[in-house]
């Protein structure tokens, strides 16, 4: 993939890494970066008033955006939203309750109440667009060249079928997915119409994004991971596999990267990475070397730091992270070590919202210090 068919950026780390191609650095983000964790995010979401008010009011939901970029030299923006916005512009009735997360007014529990669900209207999403396109103008600057120049990717991402089935199905959270995998079992049809339904929306509001300015999409597959082997192929992966069938590979002659991650799809790497994505994300449960050699080259690897090691000595971080990326690095595709394109470094889940700001700090100061150490010693360093 050549690398004038990436966008015009400061830094097009994460971007080339998702094409496999050669680095500086191994770059980073993280999941939920834009969070809790951080005091300033706290503060906005206070003037907002709600986390809805929020993530629909595209200026706030572009400051919080922004936080962790001005804090850490991370390498990729994420879009501030939720992956409950799909739904909820299906009429299921979205809120968000102090200490009880996200909740449905209106669960899918019987025929009649699969039968009346559709295709969204995207006009209802309009905040998440707008947002992106707030994002990417905020993060644009104009060069020594007087060329218009990013900063950084934007990412833009949502739940995957099944995963946005679980909430809906459910009415919110869940620690068995008894009703969910009640209906998958006795009443496939109508699992598979909720599945079908979502898969046309999660891809046409991935599009949606695009056409707004994301520069890479991710689909979060949360709870592929709870579904017994067999039932994740038929109810989660085909699903996420028409996702991607559909989604923009390129807008405006530039490329745009597809990232899949499945929390507890370990068993699955293979069928994953066979999806159509160019990256899968991995948890801390997998080896990344491993990962790596099972996908055969053929992905990037995204992970995979379990993320309460956050809570440890900036010296235990910072171990730690070498290890995530030594690991990658121990094992090529086909064998033998390898080079060290292709990683993304990130967290095996979203980063918890009582991580010390400043144990981050010391994780992005570890993963840059150390990869660029790595290439040195590989050969990994690009030309130039």
């Amino acid at each position: 993939m050549p690398a004038s068919n990436l966008p015009a950026l400061v830094n097009d780390s994460f971007l080339r890494a998702c094409l496999r191609l050669p680095t500086a650095h191994t770059p980073m983000w993280l999941m939920r970066q834009a969070g809790r964790y951080l005091p300033e995010y706290n503060a906005t979401r206070a003037r907002a008033g709600s986390f809805m008010g929020l993530a629909t009011n595209p200026d706030y939901a572009c400051e919080v955006t922004l936080q962790p970029l001005e804090r850490y030299p991370l390498d990729a923006a994420i879009l501030f939203s939720d992956i409950l916005t799909v739904p909820d512009a299906m009429g299921l009735g979205l809120s968000f309750q102090a200490g009880e997360g996200p909740r449905f007014a209106h669960p899918l529990r019987d025929e009649a109440d699969v039968a009346r669900l559709a295709v969204p209207d995207l006009d209802k999403l309009r905040y998440v667009f707008d947002a992106v396109s707030t994002i990417r103008r905020a993060l644009t600057s104009t060069g020594e060249d007087g060329q218009p120049r990013g900063r950084v990717p934007l990412i833009g991402f949502s739940g995957s079928p099944w995963t946005l089935a679980c909430y809906m199905v459910e009415g919110g959270g869940s620690d068995d997915f008894r009703l969910v995998k009640t209906m998958a079992y006795a009443r496939p049809d109508l699992m598979h119409r909720i599945l079908e339904i979502n898969a046309v929306s999660v891809a046409a509001y991935l599009n949606a994004q695009i056409e707004a300015g994301a520069q890479a999409v991710m689909i979060f597959d949360s709870w592929g991971g709870a579904l017994a082997d067999g039932a994740f192929q038929a109810f989660s992966l085909d699903y996420t596999r028409r996702v991607l069938a559909a989604v923009k590979t390129e807008q405006d002659g530039l490329r745009i990267p597809r990232i899949v991650f499945t929390k507890g799809g370990g068993n699955w790497l293979e069928e994953i990475a066979a999806a159509g994505a160019d990256v899968i994300g991995i948890d801390w449960t997998v080896d990344p070397g491993r990962a790596r050699r099972r996908t055969e080259g053929r992905v990037a690897i995204q992970g995979n730091l379990d993320p309460m090691v956050l809570f440890s000595p900036p010296d235990v971080v910072a171990e730690q992270a070498r290890r995530v990326l030594d690991r990658y690095v121990s094992t090529g595709p086909l064998g033998g070590v390898g080079t060290c394109n292709g990683q993304i470094f990130n967290l095996g889940h979203g980063i918890n919202q009582h991580t010390p700001p400043e144990t981050v700090a010391a994780l992005v100061e570890a993963v840059h210090g150390h990869s660029r150490v790595l290439r040195q010693a590989t050969g990994s360093t690009p030309a130039g």
